[in-house]
């Protein structure tokens, strides 16, 4: 089953045939939300509320319109809670509820991304063949644990803003490009080997270029010359990181027009307090208003890509705590915010007890 049919089939069911486009409107795309740092919050005793009530953030966000959930997996974590059973148990959560489910490997024991691509301690000492058969291990032994546990993810991206590489240093770009390929193509294999007899997971390769062409084609030119196997773009946008809407807008079409696959923004935020833009002009105002009119406008750009190739927009993170709050849907004191509201037209209320 192509990516794209899969992500259709797991998105919520609307309540009509929504326009495309205006603003506050369903639009027409898989509506996710990480939500890798909500279970530990709700134990520690944060209680989120939304217009005064009180409920699980999963249901809160399935009450909203969210149809898709993402969680994020370290290999051994020591400070950070997103281990493996931590994760299965979200995952279970959120199916029960009919959430599809993308599976965020980080491959590394912290945060991965464009600044730190640390190797789990467990492979540091690894040669580089030795490093791609732990890779396939992990990975498929991982997938076959999540097909075993019934909560089979319906996208697993395999590293997480792999823009300059993974596993540093054997797969560090843009030296190592010949051992990113071996890494990547490892865990592609891994998947299809852990899928067993289930349907497979599409596979995700994601990058932090979203308003960013250049380096967009750069790095999906050596993956397609290498014929590494994947399914789903995936990217990050964060404004004052990553550019306009304008630009945003012309990769999406630069990526629909060149690669023909579905393209899902995996990762998106903005603060509803002054944050980033503090002294300078920002595209919205930093302000709770600001933050759901921002969430408007890129959800209507990514429905507006070309050949129906925009296919998802995932929120990060809604219930995170801490100085991160600032860019969250629920303010420091656990309440939502305006910006939750935004797709409250893709979907009836669900109740608690809905099965997928």
């Amino acid at each position: 089953m192509s990516a794209g049919l899969a992500i259709a089939q797991a998105s919520p069911a609307p309540q009509g045939t929504a326009p495309a486009n205006p603003l506050g409107a369903c639009p027409p795309i898989a509506l996710g939300a990480d939500v890798s740092f909500a279970p530990q919050a709700e134990q520690q005793g944060t209680v989120f509320t939304d217009h005064g009530v009180a409920r699980p953030l999963l249901e809160t966000l399935r009450q909203h319109g969210y149809g898709w959930v993402r969680l994020r997996l370290f290999n051994n974590p020591t400070t950070l809670p997103n281990n493996l059973e931590y994760t299965l148990a979200e995952a279970k959560k959120a199916k029960a509820l009919g959430f599809g489910l993308v599976l965020d490997l980080h491959y590394s024991d912290d945060w991965g991304d464009p600044q730190h691509q640390i190797t789990p301690l467990a492979w540091q000492k690894m040669k580089h063949e030795e490093l791609t058969n732990a890779v396939f291990t992990y990975t498929r032994d991982t997938i076959a644990r999540f097909r075993e546990e019934g909560v089979m993810p319906d996208i697993v991206q395999t590293g997480n803003e792999i823009t300059s590489g993974m596993m540093w240093p054997d797969g560090k770009l843009p030296d190592q490009w010949p051992h990113m390929i071996e890494l990547l193509s490892a865990a592609g294999r891994g998947v299809v080997a852990g899928t067993g007899n289930a349907r497979r997971p599409s596979i995700m390769l994601h990058i932090d270029q979203g308003g960013n062409i250049e380096t967009t084609r750069w790095f999906f030119s050596h993956i397609l010359a290498a014929h590494v196997p994947f399914d789903v773009i995936g990217q990050s946008y964060y404004p004052w990181w990553e550019g306009s809407l304008a630009d945003l807008k012309a990769n999406l079409a630069f990526m629909a027009n060149e690669y023909h696959k579905p393209i899902v923004v995996i990762e998106t935020a903005y603060s509803w307090r002054p944050d980033n833009y503090i002294g300078k002009k920002a595209p919205y105002p930093e302000t709770p208003e600001g933050q759901r009119e921002f969430l408007q406008a890129v959800a209507q750009t990514v429905a507006e890509t070309p050949n129906h190739l925009g296919r998802g927009l995932f929120w990060w993170e809604p219930a995170v705590r801490g100085p991160l709050a600032r860019r969250g849907l629920f303010d420091d004191d656990g309440k939502s915010l305006p910006a939750l509201n935004v797709f409250d037209a893709c979907m009836q209320p669900v109740s608690p007890k809905a099965q997928p």
